[in-house]
């Protein structure tokens, strides 16, 4: 039987934790983007929210917040179609460590943060092409509801939109 993780063990990801962040992020490229240790630390740098477990080697979520100085498809759809929100860049979870309410601790700690800020809602997409089914009904069983549709990277990527009321 799977234990949950401690709150105490999310902490914050800074510069200094990229060589544990960046495996899994590239191991999941698919469903979020290849990074290179700068890309990775630009989206750190600008990032509200940050956290991870092992220092990200296991999990990990980037957040910003709406007035964020990111340059994002999705994040500026989002941009123009909401106010104030919390935008989730990318959650990953090592294969391995799946199943363990990892998301869910996340997820949880970012609704909290967003929340204390000031925030009515977090916000995220879900790849529906390729498609990511786990994520989408993760995010639907964790009380996000879907808003909007897109086709982005000239075609060969589709989304659906979704945000969480807080």
């Amino acid at each position: 039987m799977s234990q949950s993780p401690r709150s105490d063990s999310i902490r914050d990801l800074t510069l200094a934790d990229i060589p544990f962040m960046l495996p899994l992020n590239n191991a999941h490229a698919k469903e979020t983007s290849f990074l290179d240790e700068r890309s990775l630390a630009a989206l750190l740098n600008m990032a509200r929210y940050a956290r991870g477990i092992d220092r990200g080697a296991t999990a990990l979520l980037i957040a910003f917040e709406h007035t964020a100085g990111y340059v994002n498809e999705n994040f500026n759809w989002f941009k123009a179609n909401r106010g104030s929100f919390f935008y989730v860049d990318r959650v990953i979870i090592s294969s391995a460590a799946r199943g363990q309410g990892l998301a869910k601790s996340l997820y949880q700690d970012l609704l909290s943060v967003a929340k204390q800020a000031g925030h009515d809602r977090v916000v995220c997409e879900v790849n529906i092409e390729p498609p990511n089914p786990p994520s989408e009904a993760f995010h639907i069983a964790m009380g996000f509801v879907a808003i909007g549709e897109a086709t982005i990277h000239n075609g060969s990527k589709s989304v659906r939109y979704f945000e969480k009321a807080l």
